[in-house]
Parts: C-alpha cells; structure tokens; sequence
C-alpha cells in the first residue's frame, strides 16, 4: 500500500477530511470544491477517477457514478502545507449536480450582494438524477 502521508497531511483535515478543489484540466475553470479522506484519495489514485467523501452521505463518493458525469484526474496538487487539494481533471458533462459546468454559476453583486446566475444550465437535474 502506498504511504500517501507524504503527499497530503490528513491528520491537519476535520475529522481526517481535507478540502479539494476540482478544476478543467483545459480550461483552468474552477468547477467544484468537496471533501476528501485518504480513502477516497487512494482510490482516486488507484482509479485516475475523481473520488470524493460526501459529508451528508458519510460514505465515498464516485464523481459521477450516478449522472455519468465523471472527472478523470490530470493531475493532482496540493498546497503548501499539504492539507488543501487541487485535481486537474477532464470533466465529462456538468460538474455541478444543478445542472452547471461549474458549481461556481452565480455571481454575487457588490451593491447589494444579490445573486445572478451567469452560466448557462447544461443539463435539468431532473433528467440526470430522476428526482
């Protein structure tokens, strides 16, 4: 088994979870933050697919495994001290589960900070997760 200790520090997370920003492998868009334990990191790296940890869920993740839209990882970073994590990944349809390329659709205004959705939907969630 791999020592990923090395790569990402997991005991400085909450409850052994750290942050992951996913972003377009092309275009340097940033399309969604989540969570991470070394489980789903291991998988991910076992895999070269984007495994998450769903806080709600309390369980693993698949990118995708429900909507089809997946996140094959480029690469992967991490910061400085090692407790923040960057893929790079080619995304195969949204990223977002409202439908949206990026979870990052709206743009707060800073007169009144009212939202403004600034992307198009590519997909109604309807027809992706049935509900």
């Amino acid at each position: 088994m791999i020592d990923v200790s090395t790569a990402v520090d997991f005991s400085r997370g909450t409850d052994g979870l750290l942050p992951v920003i996913a972003q377009d492998a092309d275009n340097d868009r940033v399309l969604m933050m989540a969570w991470m334990n070394e489980d789903a990191f291991r998988e991910t790296l076992a895999t070269g697919q984007a495994v998450y940890y769903s806080r709600s869920r309390k369980s693993l993740w698949r990118k995708g495994e429900t909507s089809g839209h997946r996140q094959r990882v480029q690469e992967i970073r991490v910061d400085c001290d090692r407790d923040t994590i960057l893929l790079r990944v080619n995304q195969t349809g949204a990223a977002c589960h409202e439908g949206y390329e990026s979870c990052f659709f709206r743009s707060v205004a800073p007169q009144d900070a009212s939202l403004r959705v600034v992307d198009p939907r590519l997909v109604d969630p309807k027809d992706v997760y049935g509900k």
